[in-house]
């Protein structure tokens, strides 16, 4: 099992920052339980929170889940298949895995999770609980559907939205909710968990390695404990100085982003769409692929062309949000990017 996986904390008491959050979900868990909306940047700790709550909330049961797959119909009639965690006490969904359909999952489980009662009669709450996954990247119709649904079933059902922004989210949704933001973690407050992750698996922790990858991760604590376990797995020895692995996705953008500047034509782009592909089964988000390979273009460039890059990226971006087939809005963006590249080359050509 995975560090990360492995030391999660299980309770809000075990939880080592954040410690003035931990006490008002306590709170919460004990008094009156409100819909909330939990968002804050990847890796900061909003799943583990979450999951610490709900067993404060019903106690060690949570932790007995399952997984469900569900078929749901859409009014067209085609057939979705869907996976659930559940236990008696919550359900968690990621609704945009089925893309643009996401309003039909929320619709038909939420309705009927809604009139079902808790199955466990002595549980110390009435209502089940659904934490709903990636909240910002549900449709309008869908986050529509999810607003009506708090109105008219608020007494058998409490929603905990994950988000990594409210930007996307509605405001009848946000005003119905209670926002609770969950800030990255310092970057001595995730040295001081690789440190104790470290005594925990009796690790020779080095103090200088500990905050090279805090600073590496991004402060992404899930990113720092799997550059953590890395290190250790690949190095017999480990020094201050030892190189960070990164991780294979990144250092294939990266190769990507070398195969992109070397040569500029059809063939490449044929090339680089099979990477691509590799990328996004692998789960890769695409946004994820498009920002970081935009990084990485970035230094490779001339100042002058650096703007445009940066704003066909966000137009990319908005399109992959649009769309549900990421694949053509990112070899779209390589296109584009080797269109400006070759403009570019050919402006500097003339000039001489």
């Amino acid at each position: 099992m995975l560090f990360v996986d492995k030391h999660r904390p299980k309770t809000l008491d075990s939880l080592t920052y954040h410690h003035d959050l931990s006490s008002r979900l306590k709170a919460l868990a004990n008094g009156d339980f409100p819909h909330l909306l939990v968002y804050g940047p990847s890796g900061a700790g909003k799943k583990t929170r979450i999951i610490a709550t709900l067993k404060e909330l019903y106690g060690p049961g949570v932790e007995k889940i399952k997984i469900d797959s569900r078929i749901f119909t859409t009014t067209s009639n085609r057939k979705l298949e869907f996976n659930i965690v559940a236990s008696i006490y919550h359900l968690e969904i990621t609704p945009s895995d089925v893309g643009n359909y996401d309003r039909v999952v929320i619709q038909d489980l939420l309705k009927e999770v809604a009139q079902t009662q808790q199955v466990d009669l002595a549980a110390k709450q009435r209502f089940k609980v659904v934490v709903i996954n990636e909240a910002d990247h549900l449709t309008r119709d869908a986050q529509a559907a999810l607003r009506r649904t708090m109105e008219k079933y608020s007494p058998n059902l409490r929603l905990i939205l994950l988000a990594n922004s409210t930007a996307n989210i509605i405001a009848p949704i946000r005003s119905r909710t209670l926002l609770v933001r969950v800030a990255a973690p310092t970057t001595d407050e995730i040295v001081d968990v690789l440190k104790g992750v470290g005594k925990m698996e009796r690790l020779e922790v080095k103090d200088g390695l500990c905050k090279r990858i805090a600073v590496e991760s991004g402060r992404n604590l899930r990113r720092a404990l799997l550059m953590f376990e890395a290190v250790y797995a690949q190095n017999e020895v480990v020094k201050d100085n030892t190189p960070l692995p990164p991780p294979d996705w990144e250092a294939l953008i990266s190769q990507i982003a070398d195969e992109i500047m070397a040569e500029h034509s059809p063939a490449r782009i044929l090339q680089v769409r099979a990477k691509l592909y590799d990328l996004l089964t692998h789960c890769i988000p695409p946004t994820v692929i498009l920002k970081t390979l935009t990084f990485k273009l970035i230094p490779k460039i001339d100042d002058t062309i650096k703007a445009d890059v940066i704003k066909w990226s966000a137009f990319y971006e908005h399109r992959l949000h649009l769309g549900n087939k990421p694949i053509f809005h990112l070899e779209a963006f390589v296109a584009k990017f080797l269109r400006l590249l070759e403009s570019y080359l050919m402006d500097m050509d003339y000039d001489f």
